[in-house]
Parts: C-alpha cells; structure tokens; sequence
C-alpha cells in the first residue's frame, strides 16, 4: 500500500486513481476509527441525533437519581401529565401547584426539558374526566383560564422560574416549556369520549387561542393518537383515520404545529407501518412541515404476548426497542421526526396491563437496569449511569 502522493514515475492518469484509492481508503480508515470509538455503529449513529430528541414518560415519582440517570444516558426530555382535575379539583379552591412544581424543579436542576400533556376534566366541569369541555359556554370558559394559568406558571417568564430562580427575569432560558401537548389518545375512550374528530378540533381551536395568548411563541402539539385502539365507533379509531377525520375540519392546519402517535405494536414492523401512515395523511393533506413526535411507545418485558401484544420477554424489549430506534433514527429527517419518548423509566404495578413490565428498570427504591436499558444507551450515545467524582 502506498503512502503519501504515488511515486512521479507514474502516469498521471495513473497517479490520479491511486490518489483516489488512497483517499478512499483513508476516509473508510477514519470511518471505522470514529465507529469504534463511539462504541460501535449504533451508538455513532445515535449521536446523529440531539439530546432533546430522546425522551422518557416515566409512571413512577422521579429522584435525583433517577434524573442523574437520564442525563448521563443523553436523555433530554420527559413527558408529564399536567392533570386538570388534581390541579383544580373544586371551581372557586386555590390552583394545588404543588406536586407538578416539584416535578418541574427537578427537571430544571438536571438541565431536563418537559413535554406538557393537559388531561382530565374535573368533575365540578362535566361528570367524567374523559369529557372535552366543549360543551357549555361555561365549559369552555373554564379550560381557557386553566390553560392559561398553566402557560403563565410554566412558560416564558412564568411565575414559577421567578419563584424558584429568584434574582433574573428570565433566569433558565432553556427550561420553560414552550410547547404545549393538548390532551391524550382524544381518539380512544379510556381518555376522550365521545371519541370524536370533530369535538377535538373545537377543543383545539380554544387551547391554541388560550396557549397564544399568554406565549405568542408557544407550540401546539397534538394528542398522541394511539395508533389501532381495539374498540371503534365513539369508544376507538385508528390514528391515521382519526387525524384524516381532523384535517378535514376547515382551516384546521392553522392551529398545531405538530402531530403525535403511540405507535404500541406486535413487533417493530407493525410500529412503522403506523408510523409511515401517519406521515402519508400529513403529506396527503399538505402539511409538510408538520413535526412528528412519538410521545409514547414501548413494549413489556414479561413474556406474555397472547395476553398483552405489546409483551416480548426481557431479551425481546431489547430487542424491539433496537429496531424501533434504528428504524426512526435512521427516517427521522424523511418524517420529520421531532422526538421519541419511551414509555416508561420503571416497572410498576397495576397502572395498567402491561405498566408492570415497560420500565428500563425493574419495581423498587434501588435502579436495576434491564437489557433494554443498555440497549438504548448504545443508541443514544450516553453512559449507562453517572459518572461519580473521584473519592465519590
């Protein structure tokens, strides 16, 4: 092999292909070098994407573990829910701030960025926490000023940063949530019913008015569509007829800025079938710029799939959650693809069918990682745990 230019007794057209061969071989010599070094192909690929693209919605109480944990694994963001009825449960009570402003803080001393979804309807505004307040003048009135208390709390210059970062008027300029997930699943009964495209856009309409209003910059993102509910009529329907449903509501375009899907599947191809049509309905109605967000997916760890589809086993987590990221990270400019958010952090308990195995971690006080924790930090590029100070 040659090394530096080829010898001048060569010709020239001869001189040039072994100075193109030699760059060939040099620039797949420093390929692998910078493979190797991140730790393999997933792992270089992983760092293609920003932190913020990486994201958790965890079901459990957060620590400052648990947060260090996510930092050191270049996780960005987390999902919460910020629940209208636990917030206001009564008309005329003091908004009960509390437990979210500690989710908050912990967020913000871990340099974490929040994902809001608004949910659930208190009973002194309609009887089941599934009812969109759309419904009366009154209705609609009181998810306004909730939303807009939310806003003026939590975003820019929110009164929150000025409680908990006094000195600065804009003391954490990263932090402050400026986008703004309207609902969950509106078109699946467990969280909206009447399942209903049309009682959707209304509802849209007001929360994009009430967000704007106390932060013109803000944006809207979409409830995440769960992806096939097995129910249909008022109690289900798929995502991509759903948003089809939504697109067809005039002037609706104007109002989001972004749409969201719980692609929850068998395997990792039936995830980017749902996916794949998702993008096709946005494209169809000529939506390019639409972001796409994932802000739910992931499967259990138990192996029971007959029971719950969405369980493989503790080596088939890992291993549909590597296809699953491969696959998006890989689309994520064709899609434009926003973000992803793994449901969850922890196991627990009777949250739900399959809640008990999602985690990257098992159930208890102590962090016991799974293999589909390791598996996703190879693809995000970060450390499977804090690096601790010396003497530490």
């Amino acid at each position: 092999m040659f090394q530096g230019d080829p010898p001048a007794t060569f010709p020239d057209s001869m001189r040039r292909r072994l100075a193109l061969v030699c760059a060939l071989l040099l620039a797949c010599a420093l390929v692998v070098l910078s493979v190797a070094s991140a730790g393999g192909p997933a792992k270089a690929q992983g760092l293609s994407a920003p932190r913020s693209f990486f994201g958790i919605v965890p079901q459990t109480t957060l620590t400052e573990t648990d947060a260090e944990y996510m930092r050191a694994a270049r996780i960005g963001s987390i999902r919460v829910p910020i629940l209208w009825s636990a917030i206001q449960p009564t008309r005329n009570g003091e908004l009960e701030w509390n437990g979210l402003d500690e989710a908050v803080a912990l967020a913000a001393r871990q340099r974490l960025r929040i994902l809001p979804f608004v949910v659930g309807t208190p009973r002194w505004v309609a009887r089941r926490p599934t009812t969109l307040p759309i419904h009366s003048p009154r209705q609609r009135r009181a998810w306004v000023a909730f939303l807009r208390a939310v806003v003026e709390r939590y975003g820019p210059h929110g009164e929150f940063w000025l409680e908990h970062w006094p000195g600065s008027e804009d003391p954490v300029p990263t932090l402050p949530m400026h986008q703004w997930q309207i609902w969950n699943e509106a078109n699946f009964f467990y969280f909206a019913y009447p399942v209903s495209p049309i009682h959707y856009a209304r509802l849209l309409k007001l929360s994009y008015r009430a967000v704007k209003s106390a932060d013109p910059r803000a944006r809207i993102i979409l409830a995440g569509l769960f992806g096939k509910p097995d129910e249909s009529g008022k109690r289900g329907m798929p995502a991509a007829d759903f948003l089809s449903a939504l697109y067809r509501v005039p002037g609706i375009k104007h109002y989001f800025d972004a749409v969201a899907l719980h692609p929850y599947a068998f395997h990792v191809e039936d995830l980017e079938a749902l996916i794949e049509r998702m993008r096709e309905v946005v494209l169809e109605n000529h939506d390019p710029h639409a972001g796409l967000y994932i802000t739910e997916m992931g499967w259990g760890s138990q192996n029971d799939p007959n029971v719950v589809a969405f369980e493989q086993g503790i080596h088939g987590q890992a291993r549909e959650l590597r296809g699953a990221y491969s696959y998006m990270l890989s689309n994520r400019r064709r899609l434009n693809l926003k973000g992803v958010y793994w449901f969850s952090w922890k196991d627990m308990e009777g949250a739900c069918n399959f809640c008990d195995s999602v985690g990257f971690f098992r159930r208890g006080a102590r962090l016991k990682p799974k293999p589909a924790w390791h598996a996703f930090v190879q693809l995000t590029g970060g450390q499977p745990r804090p690096r601790r100070p010396a003497g530490g």
